[in-house]
């Protein structure tokens, strides 16, 4: 993961926005000239298990943090959502430097991407070589004004991956990737599947929090996952 700058975490502009995410209503196909609405009898699994929410598609699940940490969060983002954005930008390296280097917390990345835009980035940023993923991301993220768009326009999602080595020609290749497009789709309504509803949503050791957190609610949710963790081991 690659260094994040010196933005920190601010508790109160998360709280705030603690009840806004971008909501979902558009099925991802980027190249569709009529968006699909959600099907309104799409399953949703009620209560998932923690084996149903660690189910994986064809595409290797993209983590930082040890494999065998205690406290296990997956977030389900989109590159163009403002609040996905925050996230990254405010809480994530606290979150990393606290939490997932210190081995507390395996953190789990999936795709949900809103919009055309989105999706065309989604799929740069799965094309580009697998260990340029997160640096990727963060470029996506951190630069979203300089790409973000109503209109899909590949050439300044093109510049944005050309930055971690992404030739045009590899770029121009995968926006043709039916089989890619296909694997992201299934992460997405894999998803939905599992109760989220837009971006971010996280879950956390199983829970769904369905609205944009700060380090304040993670510390709440995970701090007492920890302390039962250490118990248990303690009594072992």
């Amino acid at each position: 993961m690659p260094e994040l700058g010196n933005a920190l975490t601010t508790d109160t502009a998360a709280t705030a926005l603690r009840s806004a995410a971008t909501l979902d209503t558009p099925r991802f196909n980027p190249f569709s000239d009529a968006p699909e609405t959600a099907a309104a009898a799409r399953e949703v699994i009620a209560n998932p298990t923690i084996a149903d929410i660690m189910q994986a598609g064809d595409l290797p699940e993209m983590a930082v943090g040890r494999p065998d940490a205690p406290v296990t969060i997956v977030e389900y983002a989109s590159l163009s959502c403002p609040y996905s954005r925050r996230f990254q930008v405010e809480t994530f390296p606290v979150l990393k430097k606290e939490y997932i280097d210190t081995g507390k917390v395996r953190f789990i990345l999936r795709e949900f991407p809103i919009g055309k835009q989105s999706g065309l980035a989604t799929i740069a940023l799965r094309c580009a070589p697998p260990e340029k993923y997160f640096a990727l991301h963060d470029k996506f993220m951190f630069e979203q004004s300089s790409w973000v768009s109503q209109e899909v326009r590949p050439d300044p999602i093109h510049l944005m991956a050309a930055q971690v080595g992404l030739t045009r020609a590899q770029f121009d290749s995968c926006r043709g990737n039916q089989r890619l497009i296909a694997q992201l789709n299934w992460v997405k309504e894999r998803g939905r599947k599992l109760g989220v509803i837009g971006t971010p949503n996280f879950f956390i050791q199983g829970r769904l929090v369905k609205s944009v957190i700060g380090m304040k609610e993670i510390r709440e949710i995970v701090d007492p996952i920890l302390s039962g963790y250490r118990e248990a081991w303690i009594a072992r």
